[in-house]
């Protein structure tokens, strides 16, 4: 844990990321979150706040005990070296937090055991059998009703029956203290969109009791009364919360949590905003604690032609990004350019367009032009002569006001929003440069004075907008100041001008902060290096690596039946945006079988095709039409289906096998 000494006087601000899943290396849209919080945290302690920022890493269930096996190794060998992974880019990328939880500590592995038990002796947790839908890349169980075209609600991705021995949570019990909470406390989820969603589509239709033990696999925390049942996922990894601050479930909790529980933030990704904001308040109300007092689910990060995909070579990871820009290009561009409520962009190009424009051109070159001036002009010596003209004052009151402007938009959480402000004083500055025009002054020995008011207005107000700057950009901003010969202001202080000690020398070379990119030169350095990692990584073809299923024996797959359909009519399912309906021959009979193929095929287009059925999959119904089978496709990382088709032509109902 890092250490820092506390004030004793200041206010208490506690928050926290979601844990990253230890299933492989973060790309550059997990990264966000940790730059997004680091830089909340770093205002909020430049505000005065006692900060305790924690993050970490969620290191249990089936997925990672499916990739250790893949991998040959153990699964704490498998969590350990992702887990240093994650450690090593959120590192890399300056943040400040004070705690790295991992849901291996044995501390939050006794902890969680001690919360089963409690909430299993008070009631809020007994034994049953769960039967339902799976999906294991989610984790999670789904009822036919829960599912989006017979698919993961959440993921999109197929899921596969379950049954077996579970233990349950009530979550109905507590479901209308939940619903009177979030209507009494209007901050409590952010952005509101996310409220609405958690409240119309999960907590007003009526909550359903919450699995919260497994017995298919056994990489987790052991039921401490039941031991062939380990932990499941949601119960575990959102009490890292309280366990990492030193919550005990006896009663003896720490200082630390006993001074900092409620959590001021949680920071999370919109897509886990329902385990946060329905399953972790409930666990809370059980515990008999208090609920966090705000949890913001923040948009997501997307590559510019469309979702990263590793078929398609385009994941950007951050330390790939930090070779090219540095550190703090990408997390101002991360920040920047991430909206409050919508999914965010970001491509090369982008990059390097803001590069030039925002960081080497509005900052980099307002700091060089005016210590080059106060060089050129002044050996480096900065006086405040107090030769003032209106101009100067229109600069002043800008500057001054930054600091509130700054302070409101991240009381909101709009982050992008503050550092717009931030940047404008820089532009204002330039414009500043254009009106007051040094170089002319320097030609009139008379106007020696005035010449020197400029180049002090414009080293203090950098100072303060650097200062500012520090939450997000911090190696920049400890460069300028550098330069500057100057020291980080005080919050206080920043509303305040004229702090610059008059008389103070900058230095004699500046160092340029941010050097004008090519970006034809930037596209052939990405393309060599992605071609060669290419060849050394990739056999030769096209290929895809998906998620391993748990092993069948012979007599499973004997059990299924697949036979050759032809497909003599499809029409498009009622107010269904995915699924078509298909007749289907098969031998003698005709099998009606929805698909959700409506993307990638037309009705008219799936007349007469020879396709691989799977037809003794027990009926259901799906968006209230019954299915009596199911029609094979392959999918493609990007999600397009193709039909599953005989290479010759074989008559309707011939086997397969």
């Amino acid at each position: 844990m890092k250490v820092r000494r506390k004030k004793m006087d200041s206010k208490k601000y506690y928050m926290t990321t979601a844990i990253a899943y230890t299933s492989g290396k973060p790309h550059i849209g997990n990264t966000y979150e940790i730059v997004l919080a680091d830089s909340i945290a770093r205002f909020k302690r430049q505000q005065g706040y006692d900060v305790f920022f924690q993050t970490g890493t969620d290191e249990h269930g089936q997925k990672i005990e499916l990739k250790a096996e893949e991998a040959g190794i153990t699964p704490k060998e498998f969590v350990d070296n992702v887990a240093g992974e994650i450690r090593r880019i959120w590192d890399l990328m300056n943040t400040s937090y004070d705690k790295f939880i991992r849901t291996t500590d044995k501390e939050h592995e006794a902890q969680v055991q001690k919360i089963f038990k409690k909430l299993y002796d008070q009631g809020d947790i007994y034994k049953g059998y769960y039967e339902g839908m799976y999906c294991t890349p989610c984790e999670s169980f789904f009822t036919e009703s829960q599912l989006v075209d017979g698919k993961c609600p959440d993921c999109g991705r197929e899921v596969t029956p379950a049954k077996e021995e579970a233990y349950f949570f009530k979550m109905s019990k507590y479901a209308d203290r939940l619903i009177e909470h979030i209507n009494t406390h209007p901050e409590f989820i952010q952005p509101v969109s996310r409220k609405n969603e958690m409240m119309n589509n999960f907590l007003l239709p009526g909550l359903q009791d919450l699995c919260v033990s497994r017995t298919s696999f056994s990489w987790g925390i052991p039921v401490s009364f039941d031991p062939k049942h380990v932990t499941y996922v949601w119960l575990d990894a959102l009490t890292n919360y309280i366990t990492g601050i030193g919550y005990d479930c006896d009663g003896n909790s720490s200082e630390l949590f006993d001074s900092n529980w409620p959590a001021d933030l949680h920071l999370i990704g919109k897509d886990i905003i329902r385990f946060h904001t329905i399953y972790w308040p409930i666990f809370l109300m059980a515990l008999d604690l208090p609920l966090p007092k705000q949890i913001f689910g923040h948009p997501w990060l997307l590559q510019g032609d469309g979702k990263m995909s590793k078929s398609k070579g385009n994941v950007l990871y951050a330390d790939e990004l930090v070779e090219f820009f540095g550190v703090d290009a990408v997390r101002y561009f991360v920040l920047h350019e991430m909206p409050f409520e919508n999914d965010g962009v970001i491509t090369w190009e982008l990059m390097v367009e803001r590069m030039n424009s925002e960081l080497a051109n509005t900052l980099g070159n307002l700091v060089n032009r005016t210590i080059s001036m106060s060089n050129k002009y002044f050996g480096g010596v900065v006086t405040n002569t107090r030769v003032n003209e209106p101009v100067d004052d229109e600069l002043k009151a800008v500057v001054q006001a930054t600091r509130d402007k700054v302070a409101n938009k991240m009381e909101e959480l709009r982050v992008a929003d503050s550092m717009t402000e931030i940047f404008s004083l820089f532009k204002r500055c330039n414009k500043y440069i254009d009106e007051t025009m040094p170089w002319a002054l320097a030609k009139d020995e008379s106007k020696k004075d005035r010449l020197a008011a400029v180049l002090y207005n414009l080293v203090e107000s950098i100072c303060i907008g650097t200062s500012l700057l520090e939450s997000y950009m911090p190696e920049t901003a400890e460069k300028i100041f550098g330069q500057l010969n100057a020291g980080r202001r005080s919050y206080d202080e920043l509303n305040r001008f004229g702090l610059y000690p008059s008389g103070g020398k900058v230095t004699e070379k500046p160092e340029i902060l941010f050097a004008r990119l090519d970006i034809k030169e930037v596209l052939e350095k990405v393309e060599a290096k992605q071609a060669a990692q290419a060849q050394s990584e990739e056999p030769e073809g096209t290929f895809i690596d998906i998620e391993p299923k748990a092993e069948i024996s012979y007599d499973d797959f004997m059990k299924m039946q697949f036979q050759v359909g032809e497909i003599i009519a499809c029409e498009e399912v009622p107010k269904s945006r995915k699924l078509l309906c298909s007749q289907v021959r098969i031998g003698s009979r005709v099998r009606q079988i929805v698909s959700g193929i409506k993307a990638d095929y037309k009705p008219e287009d799936m007349v007469g095709k020879k396709v691989m059925v799977l037809v003794n999959l027990k009926p259901a119904k799906l968006a209230g039409v019954m299915s009596e089978g199911m029609i094979l496709c392959a999918e493609d990382e990007d999600g397009k289906l193709s039909l599953m088709v005989p290479e010759k032509d074989m008559p309707a109902g011939a086997r397969i096998s």
